[in-house]
């Protein structure tokens, strides 16, 4: 009799924690401001949390349950979540973006994570979808978005409007002069335009270049290697308008003015330093031109000044070599 009641005793407190368990779970998920649903390996919907009840604009539950999850889905992003599905029904992880709408019609945007839930033989026996609103930021991106073009277009008609009173101030200089100002105005545009693109974050320092040589080098006359690296808004710019006029002279006088000639750009880093080199070859011999001009100045004053390093310029026989050092 005693061993009974203490059995007794034993499976009630076990179901007691279970209970709690139970409890703290719940709570957990009623917790959560992301919708979340468990849903069988075909993908219909068993079971939604509170919070996903509230973002979801779910009024009446049983309108919900047993509904394929893929209809909840937009047009445009139904096959990304179709793969998703896939994913998790195979035992893996899924994840998408994609836009869809509540149960009200309210448009959102959802950062969507997919996962099995195995049973005790090892295989899915059901699945976890964790979804949040991510609407919010998506409409700042997206006002960034046409922010950026704004910004875009309007530093475009300034160029436009400052090429015209150049054509008309220098309309008695020497075409050489008129065509490196206008092709420097080009460079300005071209290297605006990858800023724009990046939204002025980071720009990987070989899009850079590869933009800046682009209008230069052709049939592999252009050597670029170097590892990864990100580069701000100004060393960016000032870095495309450099090697535009390297590129630039290298066509006129240098290495790119003759059949055999070639660049190599390449940049080596190291724990605190950024080593860039510009090295011309195969070109006519190089003489050097005396007196630095204003294409010289931008070179090596700018380049030194935005990258906070030291630009060593040389012009040797064999052609142009630059070399930047500078600090991460």
């Amino acid at each position: 009799m005693r061993d009974m009641s203490r059995e007794l005793l034993t499976s009630n407190r076990a179901l007691a924690r279970s209970l709690e368990a139970t409890a703290f779970l719940e709570g957990v998920l009623d917790a959560s401001r992301d919708c979340i649903m468990v849903l069988s390996l075909v993908g219909d919907v068993l079971f939604i949390n509170s919070g996903g009840q509230f973002v979801l604009e779910v009024d009446d539950v049983a309108q919900l349950y047993g509904r394929p999850w893929l209809t909840l889905w937009g047009r445009d992003h139904v096959d990304a979540a179709r793969v998703a599905l896939e994913s998790a029904r195979a035992g893996h992880t899924g994840h998408f973006t994609g836009h869809g709408e509540t149960t009200k019609q309210t448009q959102k945007w959802w950062d969507v994570t997919i996962t099995p839930i195995f049973g005790k033989d090892g295989v899915p026996a059901s699945l976890l979808s964790i979804s949040r609103d991510i609407s919010a930021a998506r409409l700042l991106e997206l006002e960034r978005e046409f922010l950026s073009n704004e910004l875009n277009h309007r530093i475009k008609n300034v160029l436009a409007v400052v090429q015209a009173i150049a054509m008309q101030s220098f309309r008695d200089s020497a075409p050489r002069q008129i065509e490196a100002f206008t092709s420097r105005l080009a460079a300005l545009g071209s290297a605006q335009d990858l800023l724009i693109q990046t939204a002025w974050r980071p720009a990987p320092i070989r899009q850079v270049v590869e933009k800046a040589l682009a209008p230069h080098c052709h049939e592999g006359r252009c050597l670029i290697r170097g590892g990864k690296y990100d580069l701000d808004g100004k060393r960016a710019l000032a870095l495309a308008l450099a090697l535009h006029e390297l590129a630039t002279n290298a066509v006129k006088y240098g290495a790119l003015s003759s059949d055999g000639g070639h660049i190599l750009v390449e940049w080596i880093l190291s724990a605190s330093e950024l080593r860039l080199r510009w090295a011309e070859s195969g070109g006519p011999p190089v003489q050097n031109p005396g007196l630095p001009g204003f294409g010289t100045r931008i070179v090596t004053r700018n380049l030194a000044a935005e990258f906070n390093g030291n630009v060593d310029l040389q012009h040797k026989p064999s052609g142009v070599v630059l070399t930047l050092t500078a600090p991460l």
